[in-house]
């Protein structure tokens, strides 16, 4: 089964627009007490925190890019590397796995983010808006049709 590039290069733009709304989500929530506040607690983390008020931050930052697709790659590995400190720092010394120490969400998104690294934004994104050279895209930046 072939499935259409524009069908493909359609959910990858769904796929990078939702990831980012939830990171943006996930960040807004502990900056701001929204949304359920820090951890579901109801309340922000405190103003220049560290790790939590510089994490939220990246977060909120980085989740917008993302949603919106601009400079996605760089905002993308930015995010993904955060989580990846955040598991290691936070979760990890708890328990060895993710289940047990609660890491589920740090390690949804950091490898999530790591696939939008190598993905790219997909066609519905600013980056590919704000193209300068007005170029076609390249071989690398195509979706590739799915076979199986």
């Amino acid at each position: 089964m072939t499935i259409p590039s524009s069908v493909s290069g359609a959910v990858q733009s769904l796929f990078r627009a939702i990831v980012g709304l939830l990171f943006l989500c996930h960040g807004l929530s502990s900056l701001f007490g929204v949304l359920g506040g820090a951890q579901g607690h109801g309340h922000s983390v405190p103003v220049g925190t560290w790790p939590g008020w510089y994490a939220a931050l990246i977060q909120a930052i980085t989740g917008a890019l993302v949603l919106i697709g601009l400079a996605t790659r760089p905002a993308a590995l930015l995010a993904s590397g955060s989580m990846a400190y955040a598991y290691f720092s936070v979760h990890q010394e708890k328990a060895l796995l993710p289940i047990r120490n609660g890491g589920e969400l740090a390690v949804l998104f950091c490898w999530s983010m790591l696939l939008i690294v190598f993905t790219g934004p997909g066609p519905y994104s600013l980056d590919r808006l704000l193209r300068r050279d007005g170029a076609p895209a390249t071989t690398s930046e195509r979706e590739p049709a799915i076979a199986s």
